[in-house]
């Protein structure tokens, strides 16, 4: 038994000084994503842009993000929508058409997925008589804010060669999945990625409402095609020497999955990519970070090791759980000699951050982005229930890191764009 103490002693030890470490310093990092600088100079329209949609069977979302960038704010001879009808079976193509955009119809059964799609895409692009300076990526079940464009010309006028764009939400009110998911995104936005701008970091791209100069694109090649292509173009960027620039007023509003088995393997999927890059790109940036001092590699290595974190974190949970269990046993048992080993350390104080985090922190961070209602504030009193189911959902994409299966997410309705400018 007391071999047994001894090793969940040290295991516990070990894990809550990992666990604290990460912790503490990615805290550290967010507080500077509390002051934002509002851009008041307005900049000429000079970029030209390549709208591209990724769209698989999106017949019923297809026309809302067509509708909402063809209303952008933005001269219209400097932008062309593209929608890639990829393995469709429905009639995307047809209503992508209809709505005025240029469809590109691929069929491809053996590479699948959306990095493919963005690949063949890329080649067409540049094949092109017209040339872009930049191309913007978009999900079919976008809808994107009128000042989109406006905001990434500026970014690229600023030097910045790939810029992310904000993710909102466009349904955070249907359940409290997409409640949480909502949350999620919000925080990111602000702790983790305008900390990150402001810092002179890199910032990651999310997936969707981005944009790449064409020439870096070229030069560097696409070649992201695994289940989260954004991290893995994210990690070749900065390897690269290249950061990625944050745009916090280019609201892209996406689509939250609605019910948790839709989110369950919509994550699973995220983490089966995170666990592949990370395999291939982690100690490449940790050799980066090392041989160019570059601060820049070492942020993206440990973000791009996340689910090995939330790993870490869980099992640090479960590990400080039984030895205080085992503490609370040998109270009970010897009381006047265990009474006074108690004492704050650093899992105590790792617990105390959690906790000012769930419960002063993130809602103050809400309330920065203009978020926080009664009905949010319910979601968020539920959020760490979501927050928990991150520890199965990231050791299954770890061991599941060579499937590369794309889980596609149904749609039930369509939102358009006017009806999130009436609600804001």
């Amino acid at each position: 038994m007391s071999i047994f103490k001894e090793i969940i002693h040290d295991t516990s030890r070990i894990l809550t000084y990992v666990v604290s470490i990460i912790t503490i310093y990615s805290l550290c990092i967010s507080f500077f994503g509390i002051w934002r600088k509002k851009e008041e100079v307005e900049v000429e329209p000079k970029k030209s842009f390549a709208l591209i949609i990724a769209a698989h069977n999106e017949e019923i979302v297809i026309e809302g993000i067509i509708e909402s960038l063809k209303r952008l704010d933005y001269p219209k001879h400097l932008y062309d929508i593209f929608v890639i009808a990829d393995n469709c079976t429905d009639k995307t193509a047809l209503k992508a058409r209809a709505k005025g955009a240029i469809v590109y119809e691929r069929r491809n059964r053996e590479k699948r997925g959306k990095g493919y799609a963005l690949e063949w895409m890329f080649e067409k692009i540049f094949s092109m008589n017209k040339k872009y300076d930049a191309v913007a990526i978009f999900d079919a079940d976008n809808l994107a804010h009128k000042n989109f464009l406006k905001e990434m010309n500026r970014k690229l006028c600023d030097g910045y060669k790939v810029v992310q764009g904000y993710l909102d939400s466009k349904n955070p009110e249907d359940t409290w999945i997409t409640g949480s998911y909502s949350i999620a995104f919000w925080t990111c936005n602000r702790m983790f990625q305008l900390s990150r701008s402001n810092l002179g970091l890199s910032s990651q791209l999310g997936g969707t409402g981005f944009c790449i100069d064409t020439e870096i694109l070229e030069q560097l090649g696409w070649g992201a095609t695994c289940l989260t292509e954004d991290l893995e173009f994210t990690c070749k960027l900065v390897l690269h020497g290249y950061r990625v620039g944050w745009a916090h007023d280019a609201i892209i509003y996406d689509e939250k999955p609605l019910t948790l088995a839709q989110s369950w393997r919509q994550r699973k999927r995220w983490m089966q990519g995170f666990a592949d890059v990370a395999s291939r790109y982690f100690f490449k940036l940790f050799k980066r970070s090392i041989s160019k001092c570059s601060f820049i590699a070492l942020d993206c290595a440990l973000y791009s090791i996340q689910p090995i974190v939330a790993i870490l974190i869980g099992i640090s949970a479960i590990t400080g759980l039984v030895q205080y269990f085992i503490k609370a046993s040998d109270l009970i048992t010897n009381f006047n000699t265990i009474i006074y080993s108690f004492d704050f350390k650093l899992s105590t104080i790792t617990a105390v951050i959690f906790a000012v985090v769930q419960f002063i922190y993130t809602p103050f961070i809400l309330v920065l982005e203009k978020k926080l209602n009664l009905k949010i504030f319910w979601y968020y009193i539920i959020y760490p229930i979501y927050a928990l189911t991150w520890f199965p959902i990231s050791v299954q994409g770890i061991v599941d890191k060579n499937k590369k299966e794309w889980s596609h997410t149904v749609h039930t309705r369509s939102v358009k764009i006017n009806d999130l400018e009436k609600a804001n």
